[in-house]
């Protein structure tokens, strides 16, 4: 057994010499009868491998064809801020070489050997969006069949550069490219094709892909334009790699804690439009949902405006707006209860068509104590009315016509008291109504883009 083995290295060994040596005729045969017995080392192992400088080929106008194939193993990371796109690639190479062939029948079978690949030509495939220093591990090898076709892999942790849009933020999807080219040679002496089909490579790198963190590969696709420098032209093939953004951690993170504190903030409007208590636990809330921006800070793009942003935005905007229209309406009841304004027509005759029942406004209560009864002191205009002195009251009081005024006066008072009051429940509806309409297209938003 170890006879056998021995035998077998000494035949890789002649091979491999073998494939190199200058021979007659436009291929090298190798002639692998009596290995066993006429095998001997050679020393003109390092002048062989000084072929490796030229390209494999017959006659120089006749281009090498490069077959390219790869595999995303893991996407490693994407950063929005620097634009780049990190993932874990196995990058495979095939091509001839017209001078290596040999009968596995007359070679104990054998049909591919390996070799070091810095004893090799290799072509100059890079990647045009590549942003890093090359880490491509040394001493790696090929192999090389019996009929000259050399098959070199090698993996690769690619940083390039890409064109991210995050307005979508976090229901993103990203087109990021990986374009393969020579560095040197043109069309007219390197070719570029495919080894598999770009499908395949989807599938494949969807079957395999190991990282199942942020992103997602949702597919990939080729094209294969020519690339103009100056007078040359290279041969290229643009990879479009299309990924998705799993949105479920931000949804939890970000866009449920903000539609609780906005769906608290407006059952607030329940409270008593007059209540001391209103204005402290909207002012609580604002203060919370600013924390809460605070410490989710890091989890938003550092750059660019997604529209979860301007969803911020406006959510900080309405509470500061209920916060406000809480404070002005406090104020609005305060001067009423103590020097109530008189109301401008236009106003009044607003609050009128919105009352109506006829209006397709915001119904206000039409009970006449609501809205009054956490107002102290403050009495129903009838019942003011009601309370009126009659002749007898008034001759018994000697002072008929400044009495009826003073009572005139405060059924007046009552009555703008109750017109204010009205105001500010129809302010307090229509911001309601704004609460809902702002959630309810928030909700339809992100369902939509979720789905899409």
């Amino acid at each position: 057994m170890d006879r056998s083995w021995f035998r077998r290295e000494r035949l890789y060994f002649f091979l491999v010499l073998s494939l190199l040596l200058p021979g007659r005729g436009s291929t090298f045969t190798i002639n692998c009868t009596g290995f066993g017995q006429n095998g001997k080392y050679m020393t003109a192992l390092d002048s062989v491998f000084e072929r490796k400088a030229f390209r494999p080929a017959i006659n120089f106008s006749i281009p090498t064809i490069v077959n390219i194939s790869f595999t995303v193993s893991a996407i490693l990371d994407v950063d929005e801020q620097l634009q780049l796109f990190s993932s874990f690639l196995w990058l495979e190479m095939v091509w001839d070489n017209p001078f290596i062939s040999w009968n596995p029948e007359e070679c104990e079978g054998i049909s591919k050997i390996s070799v070091a690949t810095k004893n090799l030509w290799l072509p100059d495939i890079f990647i045009t969006e590549f942003m890093d220093v090359d880490k491509t591990p040394k001493g790696l090898k090929a192999f090389i069949s019996n009929e000259g076709r050399i098959r070199y892999k090698k993996p690769m942790k690619v940083v390039s550069i890409c064109n991210l849009n995050i307005f979508y933020f976090p229901f993103d999807q990203q087109n990021c490219t990986l374009t393969f080219s020579s560095f040197l040679y043109t069309v007219e002496y390197i070719s570029l094709g495919m080894e598999n089909e770009v499908w395949e490579i989807a599938h494949t790198s969807q079957d395999i892909i190991q990282t199942h963190g942020e992103w997602e590969l949702l597919g990939i696709n080729k094209a294969t334009p020519k690339k103009s420098v100056g007078t040359n032209l290279y041969d290229q093939i643009i990879f479009y790699v299309a990924i998705r953004r799993r949105p479920k951690f931000y949804i939890m993170n970000l866009l449920v804690p903000s539609s609780f504190l906005v769906t608290i903030d407006a059952f607030s409007f329940y409270l008593p439009a007059g209540s001391k208590d209103r204005a402290p636990f909207k002012i609580t809330l604002l203060l919370g949902y600013n924390v809460f921006l605070l410490m989710m800070n890091d989890l938003l793009p550092a750059s660019g405006t997604p529209l979860i942003s301007v969803y911020f935005a406006l959510c900080l905007s309405l509470m500061v707006l209920s916060l406000l229209e809480t404070i002005f309406i406090s104020y609005l009841l305060d001067l009423a209860i103590t020097q109530p304004p008189p109301m401008p027509r236009w106003l009044h005759f607003l609050l009128l068509h919105c009352t109506s029942p006829r209006t397709c406004c915001p119904a206000v209560p039409q009970k006449r104590n609501t809205g009054l009864d956490h107002l102290p002191g403050m009495k129903e205009p009838m019942e003011l009315a009601g309370k009126l002195p009659g002749p007898r009251e008034t001759k018994l009081n000697g002072c008929p016509g400044s009495t009826r005024a003073q009572q005139e006066d405060k059924a007046q008072k009552q009555h703008l008291v109750s017109l204010w009051v009205q105001f500010s429940h129809m302010m307090d509806t229509l911001l309601f109504c704004l609460y809902l309409i702002f959630l309810a297209t928030s909700i339809v938003t992100v369902i939509i883009l979720w789905n899409t």
